[in-house]
């Protein structure tokens, strides 16, 4: 059954084809091989056909049977010639396809690496996939078909209707009426087939989203006793699908019938009038014979000529969304300064040395040679503003500190801006105004991957990736040894749950850890943190899924693990930052109290509210 491509068209053809160009450029060799092989295979193809009407006329009407052998053994030389380059050109595209397509590939995953995270904020994980699987998937399918059979298929086409008016131009206008007629009929079907493809394409995405929904949401369905309505959204949805699915299968059905028939016509059109000519002497029966195997191929290769150009359009409207993924900004990194690892002399100073010792600093180029400045975790925001879109402030003109060791701890409403202040200081975000400073140097001029590399993140929604719970801990710090890795879980109290699964350690974890509950995944990313051993901790509602019981436990291993080091604590549960040094309360994008437990408790303002229970947290 013919297969319909439904795609939109590309907006800009020309620029995404010289884009695409850039890539084959690099293969320019291989291809042109392939190019003449495959006009070598489709001249063979009609050579061949053509080539009867001489063996016939000269060699076997005369019976000669010595020259007939020699005919029929020179058309085999041919023939295998145009089969050869068939299989050398097929196996060399398809080689040269997956290095061209590998390489669009990896260039897409390194700038999407480098993209920052509000480009992902603004568009959906499937949309993001899509580019990696639909679009990828249609370049591979134009460079590995689409390239060889438009060649082949435009030589084919050429050759067949210039063969045909050499051998009879008066015959060859019926031929060239039907393959009119046969064009005009795969280019309406193919529009009007599209236009359901699509359709069916919509539905489908509708339906599938609804199912993986309610696949998910199971238990809030049966809660809620919602399966009779459900159902009657899936028949819904489904009954749509069936519908655009019908026509569009409908519309893909006729084409090749109707192509057959069409050529089936010409074919018997072509004879009755052909063996009239032969009666006649117009013509001779060599090239009538000659004529009606080319009548009788010419469907195919225009049938394929007219797919194969919706096939690429498929792969340059796939391609200029991958393009345009790729031109995408990348997040902004103008620093120059550096962490490097350091040793302590005996009379105070610092040197650089590639061992690790502990100990870090940061690295400032200067006009009279680096210098290193001790990494100590005292973090300042400077009247900072910040919003994540135009014209709407999330953080107005905030000003704290965090002195090297200190444990500072924020509470407040959702959405009243303590995740992003913890945002800013991994610099996941830039600031629109103000100014933070690390050290005592701008944010802004510390590398961006040095600045991370001096912090550890534990936020609420824990990620993990596939493979062992040994490997998902120490992607914290990928040289840590087993036994450190070990320790870091101990001090998590993760220890004893892994021990208990079947393979402990070596417990492969898959779909984000689906075979582990809520509280293990967090107290694995508490494990993953610690093992990082970095000098500024952030805990975001960290241990928001552990019970109370745990928590005291994990609490008492985070004591000796941020001991003298900076830590920044998101929490809903006030009890757990009594001990902090500082507590700022966070309203509106405004820090509106600070101190310590009981100062604040004394001054019997908004935190004296919210721990007393005279106002709750929202």
């Amino acid at each position: 059954m013919a297969r319909l491509m439904t795609y939109k068209r590309p907006k800009d053809a020309k620029k995404t084809l010289r884009r695409l160009a850039r890539y084959l450029g690099g293969h320019k060799g291989a291809l042109a091989l392939v190019a003449v092989m495959v006009v070598v295979s489709g001249l063979a193809n009609v050579t061949g056909t053509y080539l009867l009407k001489p063996v016939i006329n000269q060699f076997i009407v005369p019976g000669d049977l010595p020259g007939l052998a020699r005919a029929v053994a020179a058309m085999a030389v041919m023939y295998g010639v145009g089969a050869l380059c068939t299989l050398g050109y097929n196996q060399l595209m398809v080689r040269t396809a997956q290095k061209i397509v590998a390489q669009i590939r990896g260039d897409l995953f390194a700038r999407t690496q480098k993209l920052p995270l509000a480009y992902f904020d603004a568009r959906t994980h499937g949309e993001l996939m899509s580019s990696f699987t639909n679009d990828i998937d249609a370049v591979t399918e134009a460079l590995n078909n689409s390239f060889t059979l438009l060649i082949q298929s435009f030589v084919v086409v050429t050759g067949t209707i210039v063969m045909l008016i050499v051998l009879n131009a008066r015959l060859s206008a019926i031929v060239i009426a039907f393959l009119a007629l046969m064009l005009a009929f795969i280019l309406y079907n193919g529009r009007r087939g599209r236009q359901y493809y699509a359709q069916q394409q919509k539905n489908l995405a509708s339906l599938n989203g609804f199912v993986e929904e309610m696949v998910a949401g199971q238990k809030v369905e049966k809660v809620f006793n919602h399966e009779e309505a459900d159902f009657e959204e899936f028949c819904r949805r489904n009954e749509a699908l069936r519908k655009a699915g019908t026509k569009a299968a409908g519309y893909a059905g006729m084409m090749v019938p109707t192509v057959v028939s069409l050529s089936y016509v010409n074919y018997a059109v072509s004879a009755c009038v052909g063996g009239l000519f032969v009666l006649a002497g117009v013509t001779d029966i060599g090239s009538l014979s000659s004529y009606l195997v080319f009548v009788r191929q010419s469907a195919m290769p225009l049938n394929q000529l007219t797919q194969q150009a919706n096939f690429l359009m498929s792969a340059l409207s796939g391609a200029e969304r991958i393009f345009a993924m790729m031109d995408e900004e990348p997040e902004v990194d103008e620093g120059d300064v550096t962490l490097v690892r350091v040793r302590q002399e005996e009379d105070g100073s610092m040197t650089e040395t590639a061992q690790y010792t502990g100990r870090f600093a940061w690295k400032c180029p200067a006009e009279d040679g680096a210098r290193l400045v001790p990494l100590r975790g005292d973090v300042r925001f400077h009247d900072v503003v910040f919003g994540y879109t135009p014209g709407k402030k999330i953080l107005d003109g905030v000003s704290l500190y965090a002195e090297p060791g200190q444990e500072i701890a924020f509470v407040g409403s959702t959405g009243a801006g303590k995740t992003t202040i913890i945002n800013l200081i991994t610099r996941f975000y830039e600031i629109q105004g103000g100014s933070i400073t690390y050290d005592g140097i701008d944010l802004r001029q510390i590398r961006k991957d040095d600045l991370r590399r001096s912090l550890s993140v534990v936020v609420q929604d824990t990620h993990l990736f596939t493979g062992t719970i040994l490997e998902n801990i120490r992607y914290g710090r990928l040289t840590a040894t087993d036994e450190e890795v070990m320790a870091a879980a101990r001090l998590a109290n993760a220890d004893s749950f892994i021990r208990r699964l079947p393979e402990g350690y070596n417990t492969m974890i898959s779909g984000d850890g689906d075979n582990l509950s809520q509280g293990q995944r967090q107290l694995l990313a508490i494990a993953r943190a610690a093992v990082a051993r970095p000098p500024v901790f952030i805990l975001d509602e960290a241990t928001s899924s552990i019970d109370t019981r745990t928590e005291k436990l994990i609490g008492q291993g985070l004591d000796t693990l941020m001991e003298g080091r900076t830590v920044f604590v998101i929490a809903h549960r006030l009890y757990t930052v009594r001990n902090a040094d500082a507590i700022l309360v966070v309203e509106g994008g405004r820090i509106m109290e600070r101190g310590s437990h009981d100062e604040l408790l004394a001054q019997r303002g908004r935190y004296y509210q919210l721990y007393t229970g005279m106002t709750q947290l929202t």
